[in-house]
């Protein structure tokens, strides 16, 4: 396994932040994964690199997965598994399964990063999360030495979240995940404006292929190309409070959206807390809040990841001081 010293981080992060990481190797191959475990260095796992931001140099060892594969483990007449290394990028995936007619993820279509952060980070968009086609995740234990697959009940998803964020959390390498998908599709199109963009392009017929074109319009519509403007997608975790303290809230601002979660609890939209308080569009030097997209944060050029943390400490403060909701940063923050 090659290693290099002091190498820039730039090229391995959408937001384009510069920072040194102390040793850096490239895996592609997972029989490197018993020799990398001997080095005593802090493992650091990169993949496509759309969820960090780097606040400061990487001390140890950044490993940048590059694994490549995807099999069909299984299937019926009704179904069919695949299992998927952790460095395909998920947009090619999902265009793999559109190619074949297969259901499940399209609504995911577009989301940056590689597969290895679908069940870290539970990816979701216009009413659909991984963890709904998830079966199972194999990963490299490096306390245990030892590979290991845990079911979609041991990754104990949540919103944005898993076991992999948490107790396994910089214990792990992630080698492939095992998706369950449709042969004949169920749509989700009641999310969002799915159904409306849908309309505008005429479909007449429902595909895998037509709601995930839907869902690339939309999205490229909204957030900025991270290969124009640094950015990590959306920064924040749309936020879920009590039934009770939405109806306060909508009393005072009838205009807040909403989307009921069940009898006890309400989802909020980030954005629309963050546009309120003045700050879509805003900028300071280098760094700023998208003009289309008050959940982005971006890096106009030569931002510090720490100049782009204290804004994300400004837009939580406001939140909180205006609707008493605390805001959750959603990326991963090195």
């Amino acid at each position: 396994m090659h290693f290099q010293q002091n190498i820039s981080l730039k090229p391995y992060n959408t937001f384009g932040i510069d920072v040194p990481a102390e040793y850096f190797a490239i895996l592609n191959n997972i029989d490197l994964l018993e020799e990398v475990t001997t080095l005593p260095y802090t493992k650091h796992i990169l993949g496509g690199g759309s969820n960090i931001l780097l606040t400061q140099p990487v001390n140890g060892l950044v490993i940048y997965n590059t694994l490549k594969g995807i099999t069909v483990a299984k299937e019926d007449e009704s179904h069919v598994w695949l299992s998927v290394a952790s460095g395909e990028v998920w947009h090619d995936f999902v265009l793999y399964a559109i190619d074949k007619g297969w259901g499940g993820i399209e609504n995911l279509a577009l989301i940056p990063g590689t597969v290895g952060a679908s069940p870290m980070q539970n990816i979701g968009a216009y009413g659909v999360e991984a963890k709904e086609t998830i079966e199972s995740v194999t990963f490299w234990n490096w306390q245990e030495k030892a590979f290991m697959t845990y079911s979609n009940k041991e990754c104990a998803f949540g919103y944005r979240d898993s076991v992999f964020k948490h107790g396994l959390k910089e214990k792990v390498f992630i080698i492939s995940v095992v998706y369950k998908l449709n042969k004949q599709p169920k749509f989700n199109t009641s999310y969002g404006a799915i159904g409306q963009e849908l309309e505008y392009m005429g479909v007449q017929e429902l595909s895998v292929k037509a709601i995930a074109q839907a869902v690339v319009n939309i999205r490229t519509s909204k957030l900025p190309d991270p290969q124009q403007i640094g950015n990590a997608g959306s920064f924040f975790k749309n936020p879920t409070v009590p039934k009770a303290q939405f109806d306060v809230l909508h009393a005072s601002y009838p205009g807040m959206p909403s989307y009921p979660l069940n009898g006890e609890m309400v989802k909020v939209p980030a954005g629309w807390l963050i546009e309120q308080c003045g700050w879509k569009g805003y900028r300071l030097g280098e760094t700023g809040v998208h003009a289309k997209q008050a959940l982005v944060l971006v890096n106009y050029g030569n931002a510090k990841g720490s100049e782009v943390w204290a804004l994300s400490q400004q837009i939580l403060d406001s939140v909180k001081e205006k609707f008493g909701i605390e805001l959750e940063r959603e990326v991963q923050v090195w």
